[in-house]
């Protein structure tokens, strides 16, 4: 896949190798600038990217700040920014997606690859969401809390995990493992947005580790950061970062990353909500609150002429009143639900859901096994690791029901519908 579109390299002096790699790859056409004039170069190039290729200069503050006011207020798709670094660097601009001056001329056009293509997603939602005729843009720029909506997996033992897991529980959902086990598990139930390893699991349980998320096309992407251990490498990744002896340093140079993951999730949910015609909520993948009633008015009316069951729960979490946590539940959630169910999350954070042709017996299994996926995996708030047990509370539709009657049992409002 060649790269389209035009390329702005940012170098005080002559970076020809960098601009060579980048040709190579079919980047065209390629304009190199100085730090002060990057502004006048992205207004007239208008590039799908911008590459810092002199890791050793320092720009100054105002040289940064007006770099990133025209990054940030140029509109249309995002625009990723790589930077090369060395082992001490500091990202000149905060964001940027970094990549190691020792890393090969193939990871870094398959990591920029990575990153225009959530670029040219976030064009489609734009198109989309014109097309829909919606007066602002969906997402018409990715989200200053995104990364408070993220979620990062870090698998260690020993010393290095409290050393990593702690900055990322400040900025990021946190989801630890002590084992390869356990972390696979953790991958295969639930949205990761990255993955961070650490010491103690010993060189062959990583690498194979490395090999099961490269092989496997639903985690090729994922940001992946690898602490003490420069010969774990897997060039299929290329979203790799390592660190030596640093935790903080692996932290903040995966963050980026991890934010980018986030925003192509984000992004997903969102063209799924613009293909459904705002039926779908795009901040939870759940349906939005009016589909929801529609559909349950309907669901009812449909189970009164055939006299098909139909159940329905609702999930509540007590003593919970983190946002994140709410958020994380109900896509843990919109996982979970089987295709012919739907379900919504209320204000108070509790999820409705509605089990179509469906006992009472068979919901209560239902809802049981969905419980203890959420009890198991679902986010705590903060450094708050109890564990969240959901309350569920079931009922099922009567011949002597309606929709009122059916969801004043689980102690929900009917007249949410008419909002």
């Amino acid at each position: 896949m060649a790269l389209l579109g035009p390329v702005v390299v940012v170098a005080e002096s002559p970076a020809t190798d960098f601009s060579d790699v980048l040709a190579k790859a079919g980047a065209f056409p390629i304009a190199q600038t100085r730090w002060a004039d990057v502004p006048a170069a992205i207004a007239e190039t208008q590039p799908v990217a911008l590459a810092i290729a002199d890791h050793q200069t320092v720009p100054s503050p105002r040289q940064v700040d007006a770099a990133i006011e025209c990054i940030e207020t140029r509109g249309g798709p995002v625009m990723p920014v790589i930077a090369r670094v060395d082992a001490s660097s500091t990202l000149a601009i905060p964001g940027a997606l970094p990549i190691a001056i020792d890393d090969s001329a193939e990871r870094l056009i398959a990591r920029l690859h990575s990153a225009l293509r959530i670029r040219s997603l976030h064009a489609s939602v734009l198109r989309r969401s014109r097309a829909a005729g919606a007066k602002k843009p969906l997402v018409a720029f990715v989200p200053p809390d995104l990364l408070e909506d993220s979620t990062v997996l870090c698998v260690a033992r020993g010393g290095s995990y409290p050393a990593l897991s702690l900055p990322i529980a400040r900025r990021a959902g946190l989801i630890g493992a002590l084992s390869i086990d356990t972390a696979t598990r953790y991958l295969n139930t639930r949205d990761v947005d990255g993955v961070v390893i650490g010491d103690g699991l010993g060189p062959g349980a990583i690498e194979a580790f490395l090999t099961l998320l490269a092989e496997n096309a639903r985690f090729r992407d994922l940001p992946v950061g690898v602490l003490n251990n420069a010969a774990a490498d897997d060039e299929r990744l290329p979203n790799l970062v390592r660190a030596e002896g640093d935790p903080a340093r692996l932290v903040e140079r995966i963050l980026p990353f991890v934010r980018l993951h986030a925003f192509e999730s984000h992004l997903m949910r969102a063209l799924k909500a613009l293909e459904s015609e705002g039926a779908i909520d795009p901040d939870t993948g759940l349906f939005a609150a009016q589909a929801f009633w529609r559909n349950l008015e309907r669901t009812v009316r449909e189970s009164e002429k055939t006299g098909s069951p139909l159940s329905v729960a609702r999930f509540t979490f007590e003593g919970l009143a983190d946002r994140r946590a709410y958020v994380d539940a109900a896509r843990l959630f919109s996982r979970l639900v089987r295709n012919t169910d739907f379900a919504c999350r209320e204000q108070d954070g509790s999820i409705l859901a509605v089990f179509t042709k469906t006992d009472l017996r068979s919901t209560h299994l239902l809802a049981r096994r969905i419980g203890g996926v959420l009890r198991l995996t679902m986010l705590s708030p903060g450094g708050d690791r109890r564990a969240i047990k959901p309350t569920i509370t079931l009922a099922a539709f009567k011949p002597s029901d309606d929709l009122s009657t059916l969801v004043a049992r689980l102690g929900a409002h009917a007249k949410v519908a008419a909002e």
